[in-house]
Protein backbone atom coordinates (compact mmCIF):
# COMPACT_ATOMS: atom_id res chain seq x y z
CA UNK A 1 0.00 0.00 0.00
CA UNK A 2 1.35 3.15 -1.12
CA UNK A 3 2.34 5.56 1.89
CA UNK A 4 1.67 9.79 2.59
CA UNK A 5 5.51 10.67 2.28
CA UNK A 6 5.74 13.96 3.70
CA UNK A 7 7.80 16.99 1.73
CA UNK A 8 11.09 16.09 2.41
CA UNK A 9 10.60 12.22 1.71
CA UNK A 10 9.34 13.74 -1.72
CA UNK A 11 12.54 15.90 -1.92
CA UNK A 12 15.11 12.86 -1.27
CA UNK A 13 13.36 10.83 -3.64
CA UNK A 14 13.84 13.30 -6.06
CA UNK A 15 17.48 13.90 -5.64
CA UNK A 16 17.59 9.40 -6.08
CA UNK A 17 16.00 10.40 -9.31
CA UNK A 18 18.59 12.44 -10.86
CA UNK A 19 21.09 10.17 -9.49
CA UNK A 20 19.54 7.57 -11.58
CA UNK A 21 19.49 9.29 -14.73
CA UNK A 22 23.89 9.06 -14.01
CA UNK A 23 23.34 5.23 -15.27
CA UNK A 24 21.23 6.51 -18.40
CA UNK A 25 23.41 4.06 -21.59
CA UNK A 26 25.37 2.03 -19.34
CA UNK A 27 22.95 -0.01 -17.86
CA UNK A 28 20.64 -1.91 -19.64
CA UNK A 29 19.13 -4.49 -20.02
CA UNK A 30 19.16 -3.39 -16.10
CA UNK A 31 17.53 -0.49 -14.70
CA UNK A 32 18.66 2.91 -14.17
CA UNK A 33 18.10 3.08 -9.76
CA UNK A 34 19.18 5.31 -7.59
CA UNK A 35 19.60 5.92 -3.60
CA UNK A 36 20.23 8.32 -1.39
CA UNK A 37 20.61 7.80 2.53
CA UNK A 38 19.56 10.54 5.04
CA UNK A 39 19.62 11.07 8.98
CA UNK A 40 18.10 14.04 10.58
CA UNK A 41 17.21 15.23 6.68
CA UNK A 42 20.16 15.35 5.96
CA UNK A 43 22.05 13.10 3.25
CA UNK A 44 24.55 11.06 4.61
CA UNK A 45 24.85 8.76 1.52
CA UNK A 46 24.48 8.60 -2.09
CA UNK A 47 24.81 6.81 -4.86
CA UNK A 48 23.17 5.28 -8.51
CA UNK A 49 23.94 2.01 -10.81
CA UNK A 50 27.19 3.59 -13.41
CA UNK A 51 28.01 0.32 -15.04
CA UNK A 52 26.10 -3.01 -16.46
CA UNK A 53 27.91 -5.15 -13.46
CA UNK A 54 28.86 -2.56 -10.85
CA UNK A 55 27.66 -1.64 -7.16
CA UNK A 56 23.90 -1.15 -7.48
CA UNK A 57 22.32 2.13 -6.24
CA UNK A 58 22.07 0.94 -2.63
CA UNK A 59 25.09 -0.97 -2.16
CA UNK A 60 27.07 2.57 -3.93
CA UNK A 61 25.25 4.73 -1.48
CA UNK A 62 26.56 2.50 1.38
CA UNK A 63 29.87 3.02 -0.04
CA UNK A 64 29.29 6.22 -0.33
CA UNK A 65 28.42 6.63 3.54
CA UNK A 66 31.55 4.89 4.75
CA UNK A 67 33.98 6.82 2.48
CA UNK A 68 31.86 10.16 4.28
CA UNK A 69 32.60 8.59 7.36
CA UNK A 70 28.84 8.13 8.35
CA UNK A 71 27.11 5.14 10.16
CA UNK A 72 24.26 4.22 8.21
CA UNK A 73 22.53 2.24 10.78
CA UNK A 74 19.59 4.00 12.06
CA UNK A 75 18.98 6.38 8.68
CA UNK A 76 16.03 6.23 6.09
CA UNK A 77 17.36 5.05 2.26
CA UNK A 78 15.31 6.32 -0.64
CA UNK A 79 15.51 4.50 -3.34
CA UNK A 80 13.65 4.33 -6.57
CA UNK A 81 13.11 0.94 -7.46
CA UNK A 82 12.59 -1.97 -4.75
CA UNK A 83 15.68 -3.42 -3.55
CA UNK A 84 16.74 -6.77 -5.11
CA UNK A 85 16.59 -9.88 -3.53
CA UNK A 86 18.24 -12.35 -5.62
CA UNK A 87 21.80 -13.07 -6.86
CA UNK A 88 22.54 -11.32 -10.18
CA UNK A 89 25.88 -9.99 -11.25
CA UNK A 90 26.15 -8.31 -7.84
CA UNK A 91 24.70 -9.78 -4.53
CA UNK A 92 21.30 -8.82 -3.33
CA UNK A 93 20.69 -5.49 -1.70
CA UNK A 94 18.32 -6.63 0.89
CA UNK A 95 21.51 -8.00 2.79
CA UNK A 96 23.15 -5.07 2.27
CA UNK A 97 20.44 -3.31 3.55
CA UNK A 98 19.73 -5.46 6.79
CA UNK A 99 23.53 -5.27 7.68
CA UNK A 100 24.04 -1.86 7.55
CA UNK A 101 21.30 -1.39 9.92
CA UNK A 102 19.16 1.34 7.99
CA UNK A 103 15.62 1.48 9.59
CA UNK A 104 13.26 2.79 7.00
CA UNK A 105 13.45 2.20 3.04
CA UNK A 106 11.25 4.58 0.84
CA UNK A 107 10.89 3.05 -2.62
CA UNK A 108 9.85 4.76 -5.46
CA UNK A 109 8.52 2.07 -8.36
CA UNK A 110 8.05 -1.72 -7.89
CA UNK A 111 10.49 -4.26 -9.98
CA UNK A 112 8.01 -6.38 -12.50
CA UNK A 113 10.30 -8.67 -13.37
CA UNK A 114 9.67 -12.28 -11.91
CA UNK A 115 12.76 -12.66 -10.02
CA UNK A 116 11.61 -9.47 -7.70
CA UNK A 117 8.08 -8.61 -7.79
CA UNK A 118 8.09 -7.58 -4.12
CA UNK A 119 10.83 -9.95 -2.93
CA UNK A 120 13.02 -7.75 -1.75
CA UNK A 121 10.47 -5.06 0.50
CA UNK A 122 9.11 -8.45 1.81
CA UNK A 123 12.13 -9.30 3.51
CA UNK A 124 12.84 -5.94 4.28
CA UNK A 125 9.70 -6.01 6.61
CA UNK A 126 10.57 -9.79 7.97
CA UNK A 127 14.13 -7.44 9.27
CA UNK A 128 11.92 -5.38 11.11
CA UNK A 129 12.94 -2.24 8.17
CA UNK A 130 10.16 0.00 7.95
CA UNK A 131 9.24 0.42 4.16
CA UNK A 132 6.91 2.71 2.64
CA UNK A 133 5.95 2.94 -0.89
CA UNK A 134 5.35 6.40 -2.74
CA UNK A 135 2.69 7.35 -4.77
CA UNK A 136 2.00 10.26 -6.78
CA UNK A 137 4.61 12.45 -9.27
CA UNK A 138 7.91 10.86 -8.01
CA UNK A 139 6.21 7.07 -8.27
CA UNK A 140 5.33 8.02 -11.56
CA UNK A 141 8.61 9.60 -12.70
CA UNK A 142 10.11 6.40 -11.26
CA UNK A 143 8.10 4.03 -13.44
CA UNK A 144 8.85 5.99 -16.27
CA UNK A 145 12.14 6.19 -16.23
CA UNK A 146 12.44 2.43 -16.34
CA UNK A 147 9.88 1.66 -19.39
CA UNK A 148 12.60 -0.43 -21.10
CA UNK A 149 13.29 -2.49 -18.27
CA UNK A 150 10.38 -3.01 -17.15
CA UNK A 151 8.45 -3.83 -20.52
CA UNK A 152 11.07 -5.86 -21.01
CA UNK A 153 10.77 -7.44 -17.51
CA UNK A 154 6.74 -8.01 -17.87
CA UNK A 155 7.08 -8.99 -22.15
CA UNK A 156 10.24 -10.33 -23.27
CA UNK A 157 10.34 -7.63 -25.97
CA UNK A 158 12.20 -4.07 -26.22
CA UNK A 159 10.14 -1.14 -25.73
CA UNK A 160 9.89 0.77 -29.22
CA UNK A 161 10.49 4.24 -29.40
CA UNK A 162 9.55 5.70 -33.39
CA UNK A 163 12.03 8.95 -34.15
CA UNK A 164 10.44 11.02 -37.26
CA UNK A 165 11.37 14.23 -38.55
CA UNK A 166 8.92 15.89 -40.61
CA UNK A 167 8.55 19.60 -42.43
CA UNK A 168 4.94 21.58 -41.71
CA UNK A 169 3.53 20.41 -44.59
CA UNK A 170 4.36 17.03 -43.41
CA UNK A 171 6.86 15.70 -45.61
CA UNK A 172 9.31 13.02 -44.72
CA UNK A 173 11.62 13.03 -47.03
CA UNK A 174 13.33 16.15 -49.04
CA UNK A 175 13.55 16.84 -52.75
CA UNK A 176 16.28 14.91 -54.99
CA UNK A 177 19.21 16.82 -55.04
CA UNK A 178 18.60 18.45 -51.66
CA UNK A 179 20.04 18.09 -48.80
CA UNK A 180 18.84 14.64 -47.18
CA UNK A 181 18.53 16.12 -43.33
CA UNK A 182 14.95 17.29 -42.41
CA UNK A 183 15.88 18.40 -38.86
CA UNK A 184 18.67 20.76 -37.61
CA UNK A 185 22.16 20.24 -36.52
CA UNK A 186 21.14 20.38 -32.89
CA UNK A 187 18.00 17.85 -33.37
CA UNK A 188 20.87 15.84 -35.02
CA UNK A 189 22.76 15.75 -32.24
CA UNK A 190 19.83 14.99 -29.71
CA UNK A 191 19.16 11.96 -32.13
CA UNK A 192 22.55 11.05 -31.48
CA UNK A 193 22.74 10.89 -27.53
CA UNK A 194 19.17 8.54 -28.43
CA UNK A 195 21.35 6.19 -30.16
CA UNK A 196 24.16 6.14 -27.58
CA UNK A 197 21.13 5.85 -24.73
CA UNK A 198 19.39 2.74 -27.01
CA UNK A 199 20.18 -0.84 -27.24
CA UNK A 200 20.00 -1.07 -30.85
CA UNK A 201 18.59 1.21 -33.66
CA UNK A 202 16.24 -0.09 -36.76
CA UNK A 203 16.56 1.12 -40.52
CA UNK A 204 14.52 -0.62 -43.48
CA UNK A 205 16.22 -1.81 -46.32
CA UNK A 206 14.70 1.00 -48.66
CA UNK A 207 16.50 3.42 -46.38
CA UNK A 208 20.10 1.94 -46.11
CA UNK A 209 19.93 1.37 -50.32
CA UNK A 210 18.75 5.61 -50.03
CA UNK A 211 21.39 6.63 -47.84
CA UNK A 212 24.09 4.42 -47.01
CA UNK A 213 23.56 5.31 -43.49
CA UNK A 214 26.35 4.73 -40.37
CA UNK A 215 23.87 4.62 -38.21
CA UNK A 216 26.23 5.01 -35.41
CA UNK A 217 26.27 6.81 -32.12
CA UNK A 218 28.73 10.14 -32.83
CA UNK A 219 28.67 11.72 -29.31
CA UNK A 220 32.39 11.23 -28.94
CA UNK A 221 35.04 9.02 -28.71
CA UNK A 222 33.88 6.74 -25.83
CA UNK A 223 29.92 6.73 -27.24
CA UNK A 224 28.21 3.65 -26.61
CA UNK A 225 27.62 2.09 -30.07
CA UNK A 226 23.68 0.17 -30.46
CA UNK A 227 23.10 -3.04 -32.41
CA UNK A 228 22.22 -1.65 -35.71
CA UNK A 229 19.38 -3.82 -37.07
CA UNK A 230 18.24 -3.63 -40.76
CA UNK A 231 14.80 -5.07 -41.32
CA UNK A 232 15.66 -6.68 -44.94
CA UNK A 233 13.07 -9.56 -46.53
CA UNK A 234 15.09 -10.57 -49.37
CA UNK A 235 18.72 -9.75 -47.85
CA UNK A 236 19.38 -6.83 -50.20
CA UNK A 237 21.63 -5.31 -47.56
CA UNK A 238 25.08 -4.40 -50.27
CA UNK A 239 28.01 -6.40 -49.18
CA UNK A 240 30.23 -2.83 -49.61
CA UNK A 241 27.53 -0.70 -47.55
CA UNK A 242 29.27 1.31 -44.86
CA UNK A 243 27.50 -0.78 -42.30
CA UNK A 244 29.57 -3.68 -43.39
CA UNK A 245 32.67 -1.52 -43.67
CA UNK A 246 31.97 -0.45 -39.91
CA UNK A 247 31.35 -3.63 -38.23
CA UNK A 248 34.21 -3.02 -36.11
CA UNK A 249 32.59 -0.04 -34.82
CA UNK A 250 29.26 -1.74 -34.04
CA UNK A 251 27.55 -4.82 -35.00
CA UNK A 252 25.11 -5.31 -37.31
CA UNK A 253 21.96 -7.44 -37.63
CA UNK A 254 19.88 -7.94 -40.79
CA UNK A 255 16.21 -9.91 -40.25
CA UNK A 256 15.76 -11.44 -43.65
CA UNK A 257 12.71 -13.78 -44.37
CA UNK A 258 12.95 -17.31 -44.72
CA UNK A 259 12.04 -17.36 -47.95
CA UNK A 260 15.51 -15.27 -48.29
CA UNK A 261 18.10 -16.65 -51.21
CA UNK A 262 20.14 -19.28 -49.13
CA UNK A 263 23.14 -17.89 -51.00
CA UNK A 264 22.54 -13.95 -49.84
CA UNK A 265 22.43 -15.40 -45.92
CA UNK A 266 25.61 -17.10 -46.39
CA UNK A 267 27.08 -14.12 -48.08
CA UNK A 268 26.15 -11.82 -45.05
CA UNK A 269 27.40 -14.13 -42.74
CA UNK A 270 30.76 -14.71 -44.55
CA UNK A 271 30.73 -10.67 -44.15
CA UNK A 272 30.31 -10.96 -40.58
CA UNK A 273 26.86 -9.88 -40.71
CA UNK A 274 24.32 -11.70 -37.56
CA UNK A 275 21.37 -12.85 -39.54
CA UNK A 276 18.19 -13.10 -37.74
CA UNK A 277 15.65 -14.86 -39.79
CA UNK A 278 11.70 -14.45 -38.95
CA UNK A 279 8.89 -13.56 -41.38
CA UNK A 280 7.22 -11.10 -38.30
CA UNK A 281 8.10 -8.03 -36.53
CA UNK A 282 6.90 -9.56 -33.47
CA UNK A 283 9.13 -12.66 -34.04
CA UNK A 284 12.48 -10.11 -34.57
CA UNK A 285 11.40 -8.39 -31.46
CA UNK A 286 10.88 -11.46 -29.25
CA UNK A 287 14.29 -12.27 -30.45
CA UNK A 288 16.21 -9.48 -29.98
CA UNK A 289 14.42 -9.34 -26.34
CA UNK A 290 15.97 -12.66 -25.97
CA UNK A 291 19.50 -11.43 -26.70
CA UNK A 292 18.99 -8.62 -23.76
CA UNK A 293 17.49 -5.56 -26.19
CA UNK A 294 15.35 -3.95 -23.80
CA UNK A 295 15.58 -0.44 -25.98
CA UNK A 296 14.99 -0.19 -29.53
CA UNK A 297 15.04 3.04 -31.62
CA UNK A 298 13.13 2.74 -34.81
CA UNK A 299 14.41 5.54 -36.95
CA UNK A 300 14.41 4.70 -40.83
CA UNK A 301 11.34 5.11 -43.37
CA UNK A 302 7.61 5.15 -43.34
CA UNK A 303 7.32 1.68 -44.62
CA UNK A 304 8.79 0.18 -41.84
CA UNK A 305 7.13 2.20 -39.39
CA UNK A 306 3.96 1.41 -40.77
CA UNK A 307 4.69 -2.00 -40.44
CA UNK A 308 5.44 -1.30 -36.89
CA UNK A 309 2.17 0.36 -36.23
CA UNK A 310 0.05 -2.49 -37.95
CA UNK A 311 2.45 -5.12 -35.66
CA UNK A 312 0.77 -2.77 -32.42
CA UNK A 313 4.73 -2.36 -31.77
CA UNK A 314 5.32 1.01 -30.75
CA UNK A 315 5.21 2.96 -27.82
CA UNK A 316 6.44 5.80 -27.63
CA UNK A 317 7.27 8.82 -30.55
CA UNK A 318 9.65 11.18 -30.97
CA UNK A 319 9.05 13.71 -33.93
CA UNK A 320 11.02 17.11 -34.95
CA UNK A 321 8.70 19.42 -37.08
CA UNK A 322 10.92 21.36 -38.42
CA UNK A 323 10.38 25.05 -39.77
CA UNK A 324 10.17 24.54 -43.78
CA UNK A 325 7.80 23.89 -46.46
CA UNK A 326 9.13 20.48 -48.37
CA UNK A 327 6.06 20.40 -50.71
CA UNK A 328 6.56 21.49 -54.51
CA UNK A 329 9.86 20.02 -54.74
CA UNK A 330 11.66 22.69 -52.92
CA UNK A 331 12.48 23.70 -49.81
CA UNK A 332 11.16 26.52 -48.17
CA UNK A 333 12.14 27.88 -44.84
CA UNK A 334 9.61 29.37 -42.83
CA UNK A 335 11.70 31.22 -40.18
CA UNK A 336 15.00 30.74 -39.97
CA UNK A 337 15.46 31.60 -37.35
CA UNK A 338 13.21 29.19 -35.55
CA UNK A 339 13.79 25.87 -33.91
CA UNK A 340 12.44 22.62 -34.74
CA UNK A 341 9.58 21.74 -32.22
CA UNK A 342 10.07 17.82 -30.71
CA UNK A 343 6.90 16.25 -29.73
CA UNK A 344 7.03 13.60 -27.53
CA UNK A 345 3.87 10.70 -27.40
CA UNK A 346 3.88 8.21 -25.49
CA UNK A 347 1.08 5.18 -26.77
CA UNK A 348 1.89 2.40 -23.83
CA UNK A 349 3.08 2.78 -19.83
CA UNK A 350 4.66 -0.11 -18.52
Amino acid sequence: MAASLTTADREHLRRALELAEGGRGRVSPNPLVGAVIVRDDEAIGEGFHAELGDLHAERAALADCRDRGEDPAGATMYVTLEPCAHEGRQPPCVDAILEAGIARVVIASDDPSEKASGRGPGMLRDGGVAVELAAGEEASAARLLNQPFRKHARTGLPLVTLKLAMSLDGETTTPDGDSPWISSAESQALVHRWRAESDAIAVGIGTVLADDPLLTARTGADARQPLRVVFDRRGRLPLGSQLLRTLDTAPVTVVVSQATDSDRVAALRDAGVDVLVADAIDAALSELGRRGVASFLLEGGRTLAAAFAEADQIDEARTFVAPILLAGGRRVSVDPGAEDTLIETRFKEW
